[in-house]
């Protein structure tokens, strides 16, 4: 069972896959709210629930959830449950044009190095980007 039969889809959470799990449960989550699959005020599933479906420590989903929370993506109602913020997804989809932005800054410095022009290293970022959105 996956993320996914729990009416969202997080993708495989899995050690080979980059970064830390808690990080890759994170991502997961912003995608989806980012994406309009997780509106605001939706019930996530319970800490234990997701660990259990996801295969997954009960601690990573807990680290998960409260880096969500401390970022404003998500919040907590005692005793009720965990539920996407009203802003979250702006907060998530402005947290991943931060991440994404600092990737490309990675790459550009990497190109340079490598002592590609410019526009080899737009013509790069736009071949990468068709090739992801399967064009």
């Amino acid at each position: 069972m996956d993320g996914e039969a729990l009416g969202i889809d997080i993708g495989p959470i899995t050690p080979a896959a980059d970064g830390a799990l808690y990080r890759q449960v994170i991502d997961g989550v912003r995608r989806e709210i980012a994406a309009g699959r997780l509106a605001a005020d939706t019930r996530l599933p319970s800490f234990r629930v997701l660990a259990q479906s996801l295969m997954v420590s009960l601690i990573t989903v807990k680290r998960a959830y409260a880096e969500l929370e401390n970022e404003g993506i998500i919040y907590r109602k005692q005793g009720v449950g965990t539920f996407v913020s009203g802003g979250g997804g702006r907060e998530s989809r402005a947290s991943m044009k931060k991440e994404a932005e600092a990737l490309l800054a990675k790459a550009a410095r990497e190109t340079s190095r490598a002592g590609l022009s410019e526009s080899e290293f737009i013509e790069a970022c736009r071949a990468a980007y068709r090739a992801e959105k399967g064009d």
